[in-house]
C-alpha cells in the first residue's frame, strides 16, 4: 500500500508516529509520503524526523487536498476545530487521544462525518500484550470484580519540562488526570463494554501547582461484575495494573512490567514492554481499517462514551 499523510501538530507523539509509520511501511513494502502542518513559530524538526518529512506547511492555503490520511496530533482543545478545518484535505483521519476536551463533547456533530471515511481515535494500550491476553484468554463471564490503577508523579512525566506549563496542568487545555489517563477507561470499555452505572470522585487534593484534577476514583457496576478504578498525578512510584478477580483465580496484570500473573495457578506470562511495539500495532490497525473499508463513526462514538465516563458527564 502507498500512503500520503499529513500530520497537524508535530509534538513528541507525532514524531513517534512518523518514525513508527515509516518503519511499518518499509517493512510491508509500501511507500510513504509524510507532510506536516505546524505553526510558523515552531522550532525546526529534529533531524531523525526531518529526514522522513517531504514538506512542512504553515500556510493552510498551500496544503494539498489529496492526503490518504490526516493525523491530528496537536493539543486536545484544538482537535475538533482541526478536524473540521482539514476535513477537505484528507480521506481518513487518525485523531490522537482524547477526541476533545470534556467540555467540548456537546460540540461533536455526527452528521458532519463522511460515510466513506475512517475516523479513528487513538488509545494504544489496547494493543499491548497484556490487554490482548486478557481479551483473548480470560472469559468476561468469569470475571466478578476488577481493580485497576494508574498512579504516577506528574513532574516526572516530561524530563526537562516545567510540569506547570504543560496541558496536563491546565483544565482549560483539557488537562486533568481523569482525561489525561483516559487509557484506563478505554481498555476497560474495550474489555468489558459500557457499565450500567458509575460513581466517581474527581478532585484536586495534592500540593501540585496545577488547576486541573489530580485524583479520579470510580466505582462502576456491570450486570455480572464491578470495577474499581484509581487514577492520580501524585504517586511517587509509577503503578499501572489491572487485577481481575475471577471464579477460579486472581489475575494480576502489570502494564509497566509487561506481565500477567495467575496468583492461584502460579503462572507468569511476560510480554514486550517497548512502547513502539504496541503503538506500531495501532498504526497497522488503522491502515487495516482503510484497506478493509471499515468506514463510519463507530470509533468516534466509542471515544465519546469513554470520554463521558472518564469526565463524569451524561451524554
Amino acid at each position: 500500500m502507498n500512503l500520503k499523510v499529513l500530520f497537524v501538530g508535530v509534538g513528541s507523539i507525532a514524531k513517534r508516529h512518523i518514525m513508527n509509520l515509516s518503519k511499518l511501511m518499509h517493512t510491508s513494502g509500501g511507500t510513504l509520503v509524510v507532510d506536516v502542518f505546524r505553526s510558523g513559530a515552531g522550532r525546526a524538526l529534529d533531524a531523525d524526523v526531518a529526514c522522513l518529512v517531504s514538506n512542512v506547511y504553515s500556510d493552510y492555503e498551500a496544503v494539498p487536498d489529496d492526503y490518504d490520511a490526516v493525523f491530528i496530533t496537536n493539543p486536545t482543545q484544538l482537535h475538533l476545530d482541526t478536524l473540521e478545518r482539514f476535513h477537505s484535505k484528507g480521506r481518513h483521519f487518525f485523531i490522537e487521544k482524547p477526541l476533545c476536551t470534556a467540555a467540548q463533547l456537546k460540540d461533536v456533530k455526527h452528521d458532519f462525518f463522511r460515510k466513506d471515511s475512517v475516523y479513528y481515535v487513538a488509545c494504544p494500550l489496547r494493543y499491548t500484550g497484556v490487554i490482548q491476553h486478557i481479551k483473548h484468554n480470560i472469559p468476561v463471564e468469569s470475571v466478578r470484580s476488577v481493580r485497576s490503577i494508574s498512579s504516577s508523579y506528574l513532574p516526572d512525566w516530561r524530563p526537562g519540562t516545567d510540569y506547570r506549563k504543560t496541558y496536563s496542568a491546565s483544565r482549560e487545555l483539557g488537562g486533568g488526570v481523569s482525561i489525561d489517563l483516559i487509557h484506563e477507561w478505554d481498555y476497560l470499555y474495550y474489555l468489558f463494554g459500557a457499565p450500567s452505572h458509575v460513581c466517581n470522585v474527581i478532585d484536586k487534593v495534592s500540593d501540585l501547582e496545577i488547576d486541573s484534577d489530580d485524583i479520579a476514583l470510580y466505582i462502576a457496576k456491570y450486570p455480572h461484575m464491578t470495577v474499581e478504578l484509581h487514577l492520580d498525578y501524585f504517586g511517587r512510584v509509577p503503578i499501572r495494573k489491572i487485577e481481575l478477580f475471577t471464579d477460579k483465580d486472581i489475575v494480576v496484570c502489570d502494564l509497566i512490567n509487561g506481565s500477567v500473573t495467575y496468583e492461584k495457578g502460579r503462572k507468569i506470562i511476560k510480554f514486550p514492554t517497548d512502547r513502539d511495539t504496541w503503538q506500531t500495532a495501532e498504526l497497522a490497525y488503522f491502515i487495516e481499517l482503510i484497506i478493509n473499508k471499515e468506514y463510519g463513526v463507530a470509533n468516534i462514538e466509542t471515544a465519546q462514551k469513554v470520554l463521558a465516563i472518564a469526565g463524569g458527564i451524561k451524554l
